[in-house]
């Protein structure tokens, strides 16, 4: 925007590079609490917004406004480009996305068709090239993993357990490979058409991948995950990996071809550091500390910021997405929390 200066310290921290402060920004920062937000709910509902590039555009920048966070995420859901592929998803509220053809085997897997960004989600790419007029921090996209989306897809919607998905995974090796290479090709189509439209970085959220031990992350998910990295790679942009209660697999994470590791709130920054992890890191207050007094969330953000300042390469979010029940105003304050002790500190 003409006469604004633009705020890379996000770039910069992703980067691995010296940063004024440490950058802040909040995994669901678009909408969930906003009352802003909540009030285009009441008639629109999720993929609706996402189809109209201004509104999407309003609610994806209103984090930044509100908070003065140093970066925006695309307001989207990981479900998304499924439906192009042939995949019946809806969102229900209070469940989450419910599929209703799941996937059972092989014939299944080979009736998934492909995507063609430009013409099947141009109106992402769409709100993408708005954005970029109006922001002055970094646009952030993503694409969900191939093993969460498979998850949902097979078990056809949230699972606690991911037992289908196991079992589908051991019982049906060809087509779980298979699937994984559909979602996989997906994935790269889709990130690549993010990018190109504007998108400055990438983040894949790998949600539910926790539920799978190293052992089976490697042999299952890990090879498609090196091929989706290095494709993403080859575009210069800053890649994040994500997910929850995946700290057993940061050693994984470390090989693949990305700039950023996100933590959830289980795994500390100086462990993630002791364990080798020589990426730029990202993270990780408990989102449920939000709820408790100032005090509590100062004094539980500080030690946070104290690990992350000791090496290059630290950005500040949340270990899950913000929900609901959170004050907008507890992220504005913690925002600005953030950036002052850390322009003294840093």
């Amino acid at each position: 925007m003409a006469g604004k200066v633009f705020n890379d310290n996000f770039l910069r921290a992703a980067r691995g590079e010296q940063v004024e402060h440490v950058p802040v920004w909040y995994m669901r920062q678009a909408g969930r609490s906003q009352p802003e937000y909540r009030k285009i709910k009441e008639t629109h509902s999720l993929f609706e917004i996402t189809k109209d590039p201004e509104l999407c555009a309003y609610v994806t920048k209103l984090p930044v406004d509100q908070y003065n966070n140093d970066a925006a995420i695309l307001y989207k859901d990981i479900m998304t480009p499924l439906a192009v592929i042939g995949i019946d998803v809806e969102i229900k509220a209070g469940v989450g996305p419910v599929i209703n053809n799941p996937i059972k085997g092989i014939a299944d897997v080979e009736k998934l068709g492909e995507i063609n960004p430009e013409n099947d989600v141009s109106y992402v790419l769409d709100t993408i090239k708005l954005l970029r007029e109006q922001l002055t921090v970094p646009l952030i996209s993503f694409s969900g993993a191939p093993f969460t989306l498979a998850s949902y897809m097979i078990e056809g919607g949230p699972s606690k357990n991911y037992h289908k998905t196991k079992a589908f995974m051991h019982a049906q090796p060809e087509a779980w490979f298979t699937l994984m290479d559909k979602l996989g090709a997906m994935t790269i189509q889709y990130v690549k058409s993010q990018i190109k439209a504007g998108a400055q970085a990438i983040q894949i959220f790998d949600s539910w991948v926790g539920a799978l031990n190293a052992h089976d992350y490697r042999i299952f998910v890990k090879p498609i995950m090196e091929r989706i990295c290095n494709e993403i790679q080859k575009e210069n942009v800053p890649l994040t990996m994500f997910g929850v209660g995946a700290g057993h697999l940061l050693e994984e994470w470390n090989d693949l071809s990305l700039q950023v590791i996100g933590l959830d709130w289980r795994t500390t920054i100086r462990e993630a550091r002791n364990r080798g992890v020589d990426k730029a890191l990202q993270g990780n207050l408990d989102p449920s500390l939000l709820l408790a007094p100032w005090e509590v969330i100062e004094e539980n953000v500080k030690p946070i910021l104290d690990e992350g300042m000791k090496d290059n390469g630290y950005i500040f979010n949340l270990g899950h997405g913000v929900f609901p029940d959170v004050n907008p105003e507890t992220l504005k304050r913690l925002t600005a929390f953030v950036h002052d002790y850390t322009k003294k500190n840093i």
